[in-house]
C-alpha cells in the first residue's frame, strides 16, 4: 500500500530531451474562460495538436482548438453547433449546468470528443460522444450518440487497451466501463481508484506506457486545494498505486501568482516529447481577483521509461522543447492570441447562451453588417418564470482573454417604450444579483442623460480594464469617438468566483423589454476587442502586439 504525502515539486529545472533546445512560452496558453483542458497530438492530421475545453451553457459549444506549436492556438470547429443535437441545454437550470469536462482522443483515422451534459435536474448528467474525420469544419462532426452512463457521473476519458476493446473512464471514485462506440452500449463500472484520500476525485485520464497503466486524476475540488495525482497499475483493472511524491501538479501551499491548478492531461509531441496541460486562475494565493476564470496553462513533462512524469511548478514565463513557429492551421476560426476585429456578418468566436434564433439577424434589411438583437423579455438575470427555450436571451458575447484590454461596440437603438435597453455589459453570473460575489460591494447605478446630438445615431459603448484589478465603463458618439464620457468604474473582484466559479468574465451585447412590452431591437456594429497585456505573474504585465495577444 502506498504511502501519499501532499507535497508540491518545487524543482526550478526545467525539462528537455537529450538533443532539443528549449524555447520560452507564456501562459496561460488558452487565456480566458477554458476549464478542464483535455490535448492530444494527432500526427496524422497535418502533425497538428487538438485541445478542447468546458463550454457549459454557451452556445455554440464543445469548442475544439487546434495547434502547430503549441503556442498558437486557433478555434479549429465546434462540435455542438445545432440546438437540435442537445436539447438539453435549453433546460432551465442552474449557470454551472451543461458541458462539462470533454475528453478529445484520436484512433484509427477518428478524432473522437466524449463528454457529458450536466444538469441537476432529476435525470442526471447524460454521456455525449461526437466524432469527425475532418477537425476544421463545424457540419463534420457526427452526433452526439448517447452513451449509457452505468455510473451515473461525470468526467469522461476514453481509453483503446492493448486487447482492442474500448473503455471509458468516469469521476467521483474511479470508475471504468467497457463501451461500445457503435451503439452506446457500457458495461457495469469496475471501481478502480478513490485518489488519496483528498475530495471530488474526477477528470480521469489513462495512459499506457511501459507496461503500466497509469492513471492521472485531479482531486481537492477545483478551488486553491486543487491538485493532479496519479496512480499506476500492471492491469487495466487495478489495483492502481501511487508514489510519495503526489500530488504531481499542484500550487497550493505556496505564494504562487498561478492557483487551482489541476484536471489535467498528458501527451505527447512529434519528437515524443511529453506535456501536460492542466487549468490554473491567475490569482495568487489570496484567490480574490481573477475575472478571466479557469484558464489553461502548458507544463513540460520529464517521464522516463519506467518512471513517474515530473513536472514543474505552473508559471506565467515557462520553457520547453517546443516545435517550431508555425501558424499554418486551416480554417476560419479565430486565434486565440490575436486582437478581434468583427463585423456582426463574420461573428466568428461569439456565442450565446439559450439561443433563440429569431432574437438575432445578421445584417437586417436597411442596417449591412449589424447584428440586430430584438430584446428578450427577461434581462441578463432573468427570473423566476424564465423558460430558455421560449424567451431566450438577447445576448451574445465573447470571451475576456486579456488581463489589459479595451473593448467596444457601436450600438444604434431607438427605444419606444418604458424599460427598453440596449447596452454592453461586462458579465459573469445568471444569478439574481448584481455581483458574482454574494456580500461584495457593488457601485452605485449612474444614469446619463444621451446629448440631443447623439439621437439617432450610433453610439460607441466601451468597457477597458485599465488593470487586472478594475474597469472602466464609457460611452462616446461613434462618429466623434475622442469625446468619450466616462460613466463609472468597477473592481474586478465583482467578476471573480463567488457564484460564477465555473466560468469566467464574458463581454458581450444585449438588449432587454426588462419585462414589459417592449419590442424594439438594438443594431450592433464594429465589434473591436484589442487586449493590450497579459499578467504573467503578480505586478508582471506583458505588452501584447497584434499578434501575440
Amino acid at each position: 500500500m502506498a504511502l501519499f504525502k501532499q507535497v508540491a515539486l518545487l524543482g526550478l529545472g526545467l525539462f528537455a530531451p537529450s538533443g532539443s533546445h528549449a524555447k520560452a512560452y507564456n501562459n496561460p496558453i488558452l487565456p480566458g474562460w477554458n476549464s478542464d483542458p483535455s490535448c492530444t497530438f494527432v500526427k496524422e492530421l497535418d502533425a497538428t495538436f487538438f485541445c478542447t475545453t468546458s463550454s457549459f451553457l454557451a452556445f455554440p459549444g464543445v469548442p475544439v482548438y487546434a495547434s502547430k506549436d503549441l503556442v498558437n492556438w486557433k478555434l479549429a470547429s465546434n462540435a455542438l453547433t445545432r440546438p437540435e443535437q442537445l436539447p438539453e441545454l435549453s433546460f432551465n437550470g442552474q449557470q454551472s449546468e451543461g458541458i462539462w469536462a470533454s475528453t478529445v482522443r484520436y484512433h484509427e483515422g477518428v478524432l473522437y470528443l466524449i463528454t457529458s451534459y450536466v444538469t441537476w435536474s432529476p435525470w442526471g448528467p447524460k454521456i455525449l460522444l461526437f466524432r469527425t474525420t475532418d477537425p476544421f469544419n463545424d457540419d463534420a462532426w457526427e452526433g452526439p450518440l448517447r452513451v449509457e452512463n452505468p455510473g451515473n457521473d461525470i468526467d469522461l476519458d476514453l481509453f483503446w487497451d492493448r486487447n482492442g476493446k474500448t473503455y471509458m473512464s468516469v469521476a467521483a471514485g474511479i470508475y471504468i466501463s467497457e463501451v461500445d462506440l457503435s451503439t452506446g452500449a457500457a458495461k457495469a463500472p469496475i471501481k478502480v481508484w478513490n485518489g488519496t484520500g483528498d475530495r471530488n476525485p474526477e477528470g480521469p485520464h489513462i495512459y499506457d506506457k511501459d507496461g503500466f497503466y497509469y492513471l492521472l486524476i485531479g482531486e481537492g475540488g477545483t478551488e486553491t486545494n486543487h491538485t493532479a495525482t496519479i496512480a499506476r497499475s500492471k492491469s487495466l483493472q487495478g489495483p492502481y498505486e501511487g508514489y510519495d511524491g503526489n500530488p504531481i501538479l499542484t500550487a497550493k501551499n505556496t505564494d504562487e501568482y498561478f492557483q487551482t491548478v489541476g484536471h489535467a492531461d498528458l501527451f505527447q509531441d512529434a519528437s515524443g516529447n511529453w506535456w501536460a496541460v492542466a487549468l490554473a486562475t491567475r490569482s495568487g494565493p489570496d484567490w480574490e481577483i481573477y475575472p478571466m476564470g479557469r484558464e489553461s496553462v502548458l507544463v513540460p513533462v520529464k517521464w522516463e521509461k519506467g518512471e513517474w512524469p515530473v513536472l514543474d511548478m505552473v508559471r506565467g514565463k515557462m520553457s520547453g522543447p517546443l516545435p517550431e513557429r508555425n501558424r499554418n492551421v486551416p480554417g476560419n476560426g479565430h486565434w486565440n492570441r490575436l486582437l478581434s476585429r468583427i463585423k456582426s456578418a463574420e461573428a466568428s468566436g461569439l456565442l450565446a447562451p439559450a439561443q433563440v434564433e429569431s432574437l438575432f439577424a445578421v445584417s437586417p434589411k436597411g442596417h449591412p453588417n449589424t447584428l440586430r438583437i430584438s430584446p428578450s423579455r427577461v434581462n441578463l438575470t432573468a427570473d423566476a418564470s424564465f423558460e430558455p427555450k421560449k424567451d431566450g436571451l438577447g445576448f451574445v458575447f465573447r470571451k475576456q482573454s486579456s488581463t489589459i484590454f479595451a473593448y467596444s461596440v457601436d450600438v444604434l437603438f431607438d427605444p419606444t417604450e418604458p424599460d427598453e435597453e440596449a447596452g454592453i455589459t461586462i458579465f459573469l453570473t445568471f444569478r439574481v444579483e448584481a455581483s458574482g460575489k454574494l456580500g461584495e460591494e457593488v457601485p452605485k447605478e449612474r444614469t446619463l442623460t444621451i446629448p440631443k446630438a447623439w439621437l439617432g445615431k450610433p453610439i460607441r459603448l466601451i468597457a477597458r480594464a485599465s488593470s487586472g484589478s478594475s474597469y472602466v465603463l464609457s460611452a462616446a458618439l461613434a462618429s466623434a469617438s475622442k469625446e468619450e464620457k466616462v460613466l463609472g468604474h468597477a473592481s474586478a473582484s465583482i467578476v471573480s468566483g463567488g457564484s460564477g466559479p465555473f466560468t469566467g468574465t464574458v463581454l458581450g451585447a444585449y438588449t432587454t423589454s426588462n419585462g414589459g412590452n417592449g419590442k424594439t431591437p438594438a443594431f450592433f456594429s464594429r465589434w473591436r476587442y484589442t487586449p493590450l497585456a497579459q499578467e504573467i505573474a503578480d505586478g508582471e504585465p506583458i505588452p501584447l502586439g497584434k499578434r501575440n495577444a
